[in-house]
């Protein structure tokens, strides 16, 4: 507006003097009298400063008169409370404690495999038999050695109960029985070992070694057996949110070979601090009704470690910080019916981000107007004008 007024001004008085100047300038030219030239010329070049101080007084006037220079133009939005469900994001490993590579107690020919690849057992189940080298017949051979040991104390018992016989032969064949008893039951034990049962109820995951080879005691490989019911995820949590991950809070859970997210909790967390890396193991129960989750599956984790349910959340992007290090945003304040009003600079105290969103603790309230788009250009106590009212951030 300032610009077409000076325009309209300079053209009137060009119009005005140029009239009246007319007929003298062309007289002037025509004359070819260098002197009158000049003259003429002089003249022009005063009325040329005339007119310039006029424009700039008018310019002085126009800048007081015009309230609506240079307001900048803004979008504003107004802060309301809501739930801030904050969480931590962390990577953590499916395991399992029913996950077991079954290897010998015993060394031979494993001579039996019961099962094969996927198939379902249950715990106790025989798996496999490994050949006992013949122990089978001293087992044999040392019950009759028994039976005959047990007889002959049983009878010595009887005497002597009666006060017949020496208490020497009493003792002796109590001795031998127990002896020959304690025999048997060590080859028992050993025979034990040469069968292979299940040590939980489960799958068959692989049959490593196949009947016929040799097997070595703690060494060999048989089988691997898993149980895909009892899954877990286990992650290492900084130590800082000792006081906030605890049993029983909510986790989201993501599977990104799979596709998959799930809802689950935490189940435990460790009761020590890991000094190597300063973290410590939280574990989240995971539900597999479909199996589809495997161990050593990499999952990765939202766990709620802070909720407010009346918390004023902003864009990060419209907090500026002085140079105290203090945090401010501005507000709209005395707006009037034509969108025009003050900003405000507001100092304020943070807590804890979401993405772009972060938390308001403190400086300003519920309702607040605050300036969006334009509020790294304004200044404390700045006329300016909302364009736009976002409700988008009411949502």
């Amino acid at each position: 507006m300032k610009y077409i007024l000076t325009i309209l001004t300079i053209s009137i008085l060009i119009t005005s003097c140029g009239d009246g100047q007319k007929n003298t300038v062309e007289s002037a030219l025509k004359s070819n009298n260098l002197e009158t030239i000049r003259k003429k010329r002089a003249e022009l070049v005063d009325d040329q400063q005339v007119i310039h101080d006029k424009i700039k007084r008018l310019d002085e006037k126009i800048s007081v008169l015009d309230t609506t220079k240079n307001i900048p133009l803004i979008t504003t939005f107004k802060a309301q409370t809501k739930e801030f469900n904050h969480v931590l994001e962390l990577q953590g490993s499916v395991t399992t404690k029913n996950l077991m590579v079954l290897k010998p107690e015993y060394n031979g020919i494993l001579t039996n495999v019961y099962v094969k690849k996927g198939q379902k057992v249950s715990q106790g189940q025989i798996l496999g038999k490994i050949d006992d080298g013949g122990l089978s017949q001293q087992l044999a051979q040392q019950q009759i050695q028994t039976n005959l040991a047990q007889t002959t104390f049983e009878r010595q018992k009887r005497l002597w109960d009666q006060k017949i016989g020496s208490e020497i032969q009493f003792l002796q064949a109590k001795s031998t029985y127990e002896g020959q008893a304690e025999a048997v039951n060590q080859l028992q034990q050993q025979i034990e070992k040469t069968i292979i049962k299940a040590p939980f109820s489960g799958t068959i995951d692989d049959v490593i070694t196949e009947q016929g080879n040799v097997v070595a005691a703690g060494q060999t490989q048989l089988m691997r057996i898993v149980n895909l019911e009892n899954m877990y995820i286990e992650t290492e949590v900084p130590e800082r949110y000792v006081n906030s991950i605890t049993a029983g809070k909510n986790v989201e859970v993501n599977f990104p070979v799979l596709g998959k997210t799930i809802d689950a909790k935490v189940r435990q967390t460790s009761s020590v601090i890991n000094s190597s890396n300063r973290t410590f193991k939280a574990e989240v129960d995971i539900p597999n009704k479909d199996q589809s989750i495997k161990p050593n599956l990499t999952a990765r984790l939202k766990i709620n470690d802070y909720t407010n349910e009346n918390a004023l959340l902003i864009p990060q992007s419209i907090i500026s910080e002085n140079a105290e290090g203090e945090q401010y945003v501005y507000v709209v304040k005395d707006k009037n019916s034509k969108g025009q009003g003050t900003a405000s600079r507001v100092i304020i105290k943070t807590g804890r981000t979401q993405g772009d969103d972060i938390e308001v603790l403190e400086g300003i309230e519920n309702d607040a107007e605050l300036i969006q788009e334009g509020a790294r250009s304004v200044k404390d106590g700045q006329t300016v004008e909302v364009l736009i009212l976002d409700n988008q951030q009411n949502d």
